[in-house]
């Protein structure tokens, strides 16, 4: 993917009206001009990056950082802040958090200065003599969620060393090394992936490793801590590591700490191969630091709802997780697309396969809740139904195919959007998921059940027990893989639902799986609980939107009735019928109408204007359930059935 210098429109006025103006220009009278940015090269970067961060100021939420960077002698160097996040998979590093950068060398200031084309960059000019650099400055955690994540609070912080350090450009990322050294605030505990080399009261230092290991062995710590063992006596460690906003909220039982034990035997069971030699599930539970699900090799960054363990029967949303990070350790860092394969941060990456790196991890996380006990079987079915009508009424398929969306990261950002049916985002996941169910039961129904979809994690991302390296893939392997289980025309059967419009969502999966989708006038006891836990009433299926507890309207169906009617996200009903809005006010109405003449009237509140309407609708509420079809194999109760060796 490459850049344009300048957008094509500026470009064509610059060279059109003002021809000698150059890049140059811009630095006209500037006492330094920037070095061009080198280009990458394979060789390593002289010494060791000392990194130091301090992690004491809670009230401000304000880590200072000094970096202490080897140079290779006197002249131009160039610096990046890292841009494309792994992960992530788009251009999302928070450089506007990079507070007050100071240069030195020698003892004297040195003085930088940004790259107009590329704001990621930092140029300074190595004064004769310097065998070192060095890099102070803050990195500002958001105060608020309206400015972005917030990694720190009074009781826990997130400490992720991609967004708190620079790094020499004209190097693989692999080629620097880095030492971290990291103070706490007295009394606190952490957990990473990363090994202590020394400790010091609050002061540890990690030992030094490659830098592209260091960003991807971030750290949680916090005053209240407890750390469990999720494979005793197992061949590498693998440990869970909980940070929480208040004490109790650790109190996970012994039940719980067996379902998460078993998800690390189901996990080797499917793959039968390990990529790492200890892996630490970082896990915030709280309601304060900022929500995030993050994976990485040797470890995931997971934030949960404060009752996920001590209100555990009332709190679904959290629960396949854990089994999603996870998974990805061999799905997505061992096995990776070939486009995710970047020298250093500041190359874009390619998505393109992102259906197979999120979308079949989506669908094991989803397995592999169910065969752990993290979800029931019959919770594993709903929680599908509800994934299957929600893609089955996606109508934006309609001029934008499901691919397409894995430029999504890239595009979107993950900024809101108005209209999710019909604009899509990141459908790689779900739908990705929806196209692994329908492979799954394919593989099945063609070998009697002899094999599944499990063949292939074990020969896709279970070779090589014990190798770390990443192991990077292709369209073409992918596909040769699926025939290496059964063969088929999976170029073709991928394609068709990568690249096609429908109509509906790839739902053969269900059917093959021995269900249908139907819908009822009743949610799933998963939906209710579920919904309750979000706040969410779901009228999709029936008047076409949801409301929150405030009878906020959102999720508005593109073309729906709601649609039809003028209304989107963000407006408020105040009556219904007559009386004072609410969620169980509003299901009696639509039940009410149901079979009768009766039509359903809101008064909407839209800003500062109020309006009626009026819903000429009488096929009662629906919430989609996962059929039984009798007399046909029950692969997906298969495929969620624990596997014993």
């Amino acid at each position: 993917m490459k850049r344009l210098a300048l957008p094509v429109c500026l470009a064509t006025l610059v060279l059109a009206s003002t021809p000698a103006l150059a890049q140059v220009d811009a630095y006209a009278g500037h006492p330094q001009t920037p070095q061009a940015i080198p280009a990458v090269v394979d060789q390593a970067w002289p010494g060791v990056v000392r990194l130091e961060v301090d992690a004491t100021d809670l009230n401000r939420r304000i880590y200072q950082v000094r970096e202490t960077i080897p140079v290779e002698g006197a002249g131009p160097l160039t610096l990046f802040f890292p841009e494309w996040l792994p992960g992530e998979h788009g251009p999302t590093g928070p450089i506007t958090q990079l507070g007050g950068l100071i240069f030195t060398a020698n003892g004297q200031r040195v003085e930088w200065v940004r790259d107009t084309l590329n704001p990621f960059a930092f140029h300074i000019e190595v004064p004769a003599g310097a065998t070192e650099v060095v890099a102070t400055f803050q990195h500002l955690s958001p105060t608020t969620q309206s400015q972005g994540r917030v990694t720190m609070t009074a009781e826990m912080l997130n400490v992720q060393w991609e967004k708190m350090l620079l790094y020499p450009a004209g190097r693989f990322h692999r080629n620097i090394t880095a030492q971290a050294t990291l103070t706490l605030p007295d009394g606190w505990k952490f957990g990473t992936a990363l090994e202590t080399g020394t400790t010091d009261g609050a002061v540890t230092t990690f030992k030094p490793v490659p830098l592209d290991v260091l960003v991807d062995s971030p750290l949680f710590a916090g005053e209240h801590f407890r750390q469990i063992d999720l494979d005793p006596g197992g061949r590498s460690p693998v440990r869970l590591n909980l940070v929480a906003d208040a004490e109790e909220n650790l109190a996970a039982t012994d039940e719980q700490i067996t379902i998460l034990r078993n998800l690390v035997q189901q996990a080797d069971r499917l793959h039968g191969a390990r990529h790492y030699d200890h892996y630490d599930f970082l896990v915030a539970i709280t309601d304060r630091l900022g929500g995030i699900g993050l994976e990485h090799h040797r470890s995931s960054e997971n934030s949960v709802d404060p009752g996920f363990f001590t209100d555990w029967e009332s709190r679904l949303g959290d629960r396949d997780l854990l089994p999603h990070e996870y998974d990805h350790s061999w799905d997505g860092k061992y096995r990776r697309p070939m486009g995710q394969m970047v020298p250093n941060y500041n190359t874009p990456m390619q998505d393109s396969l992102l259906w197979v790196y999120e979308g079949q991890n989506q669908f094991w996380g989803k397995v592999l809740a169910a065969r752990s006990g993290l979800h029931s079987r019959e919770q594993a079915l709903d929680a599908l139904a509800l994934d299957a009508a929600t893609y089955d009424n996606t109508v934006g398929r309609e001029w934008r195919a499901m691919q397409d969306t894995t430029n999504d990261p890239i595009i979107q950002q993950r900024r809101p959007i108005g209209w999710r049916a019909w604009q899509r985002s990141e459908d790689y996941y779900v739908e990705g998921q929806l196209i692994w169910l329908d492979a799954d039961t394919l593989i099945r129904e063609r070998t009697n059940g002899r094999k599944s979809l499990d063949d292939f994690a074990r020969a896709f991302y279970g070779m090589n027990d014990g190798a770390f390296d990443e192991n990077p893939y292709t369209f073409d392997d992918v596909v040769a893989a699926l025939n290496g289980v059964v063969e088929y025309d999976w170029a073709t059967f991928l394609r068709t639902r990568l690249d096609g419009h429908g109509p509906g969502a790839p739902l053969d999966g269900l059917e093959r799986g021995g269900y249908r989708l139907v819908y009822t006038d009743t949610p799933s006891d998963y939906q209710k609980t579920l919904y309750a836990e979000y706040h969410r009433n779901d009228f999709t299926y029936s008047l076409g939107f949801q409301t929150s507890a405030t009878n906020q309207i959102g999720g508005v169906m593109w073309n729906g009735l709601a649609f039809q009617q003028g209304l989107a996200s963000g407006m408020q009903i105040i009556a219904i019928n007559g009386e004072e809005a609410s969620a169980s006010r509003l299901a009696d109405a639509v039940t009410a109408a149901k079979g009768t003449d009766r039509k359903i009237e809101l008064i909407v509140k839209d800003g500062t204007h109020f309006r009626t309407v009026t819903f000429d609708y009488h096929d009662g509420l629906k919430y989609p359930h996962l059929e039984r079809i009798e007399g046909t194999p029950d692969r997906l109760g298969d495929l969620f059935t624990p596997r014993r060796r």
